[in-house]
Order: structure tokens, then C-alpha cells, then sequence
């Protein structure tokens, strides 16, 4: 085959991200590049002679080494030269190795099968192992990254934020816990949707017609040749497996990649001048910006954000690979090859995002700033909520309209809150008559402090966070996403 500098490759995945992700690169390679696609298909192949062989008895300990020691010589460039001639890539794969399997078996090399039970079993293979030994482990490790900076940050007051303006008080903790909660259940379900991933050996429209003519229980062989390679049968295939188990997978992954690229926006946010509570850890020879020398961009967030933009779209084309003319047609066949690029966008995503939380920072005196409400019209307004909550317990039918009227005056007399709430001698007395039934303040001046210090009404959000971080602490510590094959299904098949 023609070796070319990786800079004449076409994709900015094949050069710009295989060189600054290598060590991901190196990992994909087994899963998704052309070698393992074709090296799927051989061993798909080899799994399917070591059934009939099963079936019929004849198959020794020697001939199943022989038959694996063959399926690991075919090579890519073996197959896609043949395929030149053939102009068929199944038909050229089956016979490079029947050239290459002992004599007496090369009848079985594709006996019974049509190409999708090759190519739909291989490629679920292929996707169930990728997700079992590359996307769940570093999803489960970014999740217990965010665990430990929600415990971390459990405590620490943030203001909270809708609309794009100040809220009521949170904790910085509780605001990263919600993208625990969310990532973790999508960690689950693709957990689950991996499991249910499936094959096929039911033939040219999947009504076992051939396999009829080669056993009494065409089933039992179909079962046979997917046990080899972990899986189970489609429940109804036609010529294809149903493509809604793949699809429910890959919709999974893009949900997990939205929450990540939802994350990754609300970190480069808080990154702002203007607000200033987070920052990505930045290296001492790293450059922001060619021509001002004091740039510290949150470059990190802005590129997982922009590769869910790239590769999210790619969803519609799921979609569309869900149909497919009666039995079978092939407006699939180019479609689905793509599954390799979003994989990796996705992955390259986990990867960046790992690097982000493993190295945010967060600024606690620009939290408690913002908090205290010193840039906004009226310091310490987000009080006005349990300022309303706690008169109308009091039995005052219109308190929202009594406090909003109170905080227009703060606003017009440049009066904090507190204070100005605190003139109103009578209602005040009433709130902190029910701050006195609560236990949170005695006296008048334990009121007004009340609410000159916001970091003290969050809520739930301390418990929340970290109830949220410790159950899925639990949940992705020391668990086997996938049952991995045992028996027969162990044995490591080279990956070209």
C-alpha cells in the first residue's frame, strides 16, 4: 500500500487530532479505523466456520488455532486489493482467507451467510467492544473527576443564574452536580444500549433460506457463530440486523455529548472578564492570543463546545440509515462508514473535558462578589425572594408587590437591600419574627445580617451536591460496564 505524509491526509482528524491526541489515536485504532473494520470481518468469518465446525463435530483444539492463526494473516491491503478485481469487499475478503485456511475447511469460509451477516454482526462487534474499552471507562473517569470537584466545591456560595441574570444563591457545587446527574444517567443507559447490541446469520432477507439447507436447526448455528463473538441474535433481521439497536447507541453517545458540550459552555462563561469564577489551568509557555501577550482564553471549552458542533448534526444521518427498502437496499453502505468520525469527535471531546475539569480553578473571592450583588443595581437584591417568602407567611396577601416595591426604592436611593428593607420598621419585624421561628436569626440585627449575607441561603444545595456526587461515586467505582465474553468468547483476535 502507499505510504503519504500524514499531512496529505484530507480529514483534520487523520493529522491535526492523531497528532495532539495520540495516545486516544492508538486506543480508536482496534475499534474503528479500516483495519479493524476489515479485521472484524475476518474474525466474524473464522467465528462463523467455527460453528459449523462445532455443529458437526469436527473441530479439534489444533484446527481452532490453525483456523485463528490464519484469519490473523489476512491483512487490509490484501483485501482491498483483491476487492479491485471483485469490486465486491465482502466476496474479495472470503477469498483471501479461504486462500489462506487449512484445505478441508475452505468450503466453510462463508457458508450459509450473506454479506450483512458479516458486516451488521462485525460492526457490533466492533461498537459494543469500543464502548465496553474506550468510551465507558473515560466517560465513568470524567464523571468521578466532576464527583470530586462537586464534593470540593460543595460548599462554596455561587450565585445562581437564569435568564442570564442573577438568581437566588446557590453553590458552585451544586451547579457542576447537575451535569453529574445528567452525564452519569446517559453513562448508564449506554451502558444498557451497548449490552443490547446484536447479529445476524438469518441470510440474503433473513429468513435462514441457505442455513435451512446446511442444518435442521438453522437457529442453533446462528447462535453458535454470534457466541463467538459476544453477542446475540437480532430478533427480527431481514437482510440487515434492526437498526434501532445501533441507533439507540449512537443517540446515546450524542446525548452524553451534549451534556459535556452544555458543560463545556457554562465553564467558558464563568470564564469571562466580567465574571471571572473559573479558569482552566493555563501552562506557563502557553500562548492566548498572536498579538495581546495577557490573553488567557478558555480555548479548551470553546474546542469541545465547537466538535459537538462538527459532529452533533451527524445524528440525522443515523436517522436516515434507519430505513431501508423492504429487505435491504445500500443507501446505507457510505452513510455508516462515517460512524468512525463521530466516534472519534465524541471521544475527542471526553478527552478534552477530562483535561478541563482535572485542571479548573475556581476564584472564591470573585463567587462571593458576585454572590453579594456589588455590580448589580441593588447589593444584596437576590434576598429579595425570601424577603417576599417569609412576609407572606405572615399572612400578607400582596408581600411579592410589597418587597419589589421596597427593592425599586433601594435602587433609586442606592441602598442595599438589607438596608432598605430594614427601614420598613413594621414589616421587617414581621419577617424576623418568622426568621425567629425558623432558628435563623433572634434578634433584629441577626435578621438584617441574614440578609446582608446571601452565601447563607442556598437551600438544599450543599446536601444535594453531595448526595448527587456520592451516588454516582458509587455507581461508577469498581463496576464492569458490559459482561465481558467468558469461554470460547475470551480469546484476543489481532487487530491488523
Amino acid at each position: 500500500m502507499e505510504v503519504r505524509s500524514i499531512f496529505r491526509n484530507i480529514s483534520p482528524l487523520d493529522h491535526r487530532y492523531s497528532l495532539s491526541e495520540q495516545e486516544l489515536f492508538e486506543a480508536l485504532a482496534p475499534w474503528v479505523s479500516e483495519e479493524a473494520a476489515v479485521a472484524s470481518c475476518v474474525k466474524a468469518e473464522i467465528a462463523l466456520m467455527i460453528a459449523h465446525l462445532t455443529l458437526r463435530g469436527g473441530l479439534t483444539p489444533e484446527l481452532h488455532a490453525e483456523l485463528e492463526q490464519a484469519g490473523a494473516s489476512v491483512t487490509c491491503g490484501e483485501v482491498y486489493a483483491e476487492e479491485a478485481s471483485t469490486n465486491h469487499h465482502i466476496r474479495a475478503l472470503v477469498r483471501i482467507l479461504t486462500s489462506k485456511v487449512p484445505p478441508k475447511t475452505a468450503a466453510l469460509v462463508h457458508l450459509g451467510a450473506t454479506s450483512a451477516d458479516i458486516l451488521d454482526t462485525a460492526l457490533s462487534y466492533r461498537m459494543q467492544g469500543l464502548t465496553r474499552e474506550l468510551i465507558l471507562p473515560r466517560l465513568r473517569n470524567l464523571e468521578l473527576l466532576l464527583c470530586n470537584l462537586v464534593e470540593q466545591e460543595a460548599e462554596t456560595p455561587q450565585v445562581g443564574r437564569t435568564h442570564g441574570q442573577h438568581a437566588v444563591p446557590i453553590t458552585l457545587g451544586f451547579a457542576l452536580a447537575e451535569y453529574v446527574s445528567r452525564l452519569g444517567k446517559s453513562i448508564l443507559a449506554i451502558e444498557g444500549h451497548a449490552q443490547e447490541l446484536k447479529g445476524k446469520l438469518s441470510g440474503a432477507v433473513g429468513a435462514y433460506n441457505a442455513t435451512t439447507l446446511i442444518t435442521s436447526d438453522p437457529e442453533a448455528l446462528e447462535r453458535l457463530y454470534l457466541a463467538e463473538l459476544g453477542l446475540e441474535p437480532s430478533e427480527h433481521a431481514t437482510q440487515v440486523v434492526e437498526p434501532e439497536y445501533l441507533l439507540r447507541l449512537l443517540l446515546e453517545f450524542n446525548v452524553a455529548f451534549g451534556v459535556i458540550a452544555n458543560l463545556a459552555d457554562d465553564i467558558r462563561n464563568l470564564q469571562r472578564s466580567e465574571i471571572g469564577e473559573l479558569r482552566e489551568r493555563f501552562r506557563s509557555d502557553q500562548v492566548g492570543s498572536s498579538t495581546m501577550p495577557q490573553k488567557r482564553n478558555p480555548w479548551n471549552a470553546e474546542h469541545v463546545k465547537s466538535l459537538w458542533k462538527a459532529f452533533m448534526p451527524r445524528v440525522l444521518t443515523f436517522f436516515m440509515d434507519q430505513i431501508s427498502d423492504h429487505q435491504r437496499d445500500l443507501t446505507n453502505s457510505a452513510s455508516q462508514r462515517f460512524i468512525a468520525d463521530y466516534v472519534t469527535g465524541f471521544s475527542l471531546a471526553i478527552s478534552r473535558m477530562t483535561a478541563i475539569i482535572g485542571g479548573l480553578e475556581a476564584d472564591r473571592e470573585q463567587l462571593l462578589y458576585h454572590l453579594q450583588g456589588e455590580k448589580t443595581g441593588i447589593p444584596g437584591g437576590i434576598m429579595a425572594e425570601p424577603a417576599y417568602i417569609l412576609l407572606a407567611e405572615t399572612g400578607v396577601s400582596d408581600a411579592h408587590e410589597v418587597i419589589r416595591r421596597i427593592t425599586l426604592q433601594a435602587e433609586r436611593e442606592q441602598l442595599s437591600f438589607a438596608e432598605a428593607l430594614s427601614r420598613e420598621a413594621a414589616l421587617f419585624e414581621r419577617i424576623c419574627g418568622k426568621l425567629a421561628e425558623l432558628g435563623l436569626a433572634a434578634s433584629a440585627e441577626e435578621g438584617r445580617s441574614f440578609f446582608e449575607h446571601p452565601e447563607h441561603y442556598c437551600g438544599l444545595a450543599v446536601r444535594k451536591a453531595r448526595v448527587i456526587a456520592a451516588k454516582y461515586r458509587d455507581l461508577m467505582q469498581g463496576k464492569e460496564t458490559l459482561q465481558r465474553p467468558t469461554g470460547a468468547q475470551t480469546r484476543a483476535y489481532p487487530i491488523l
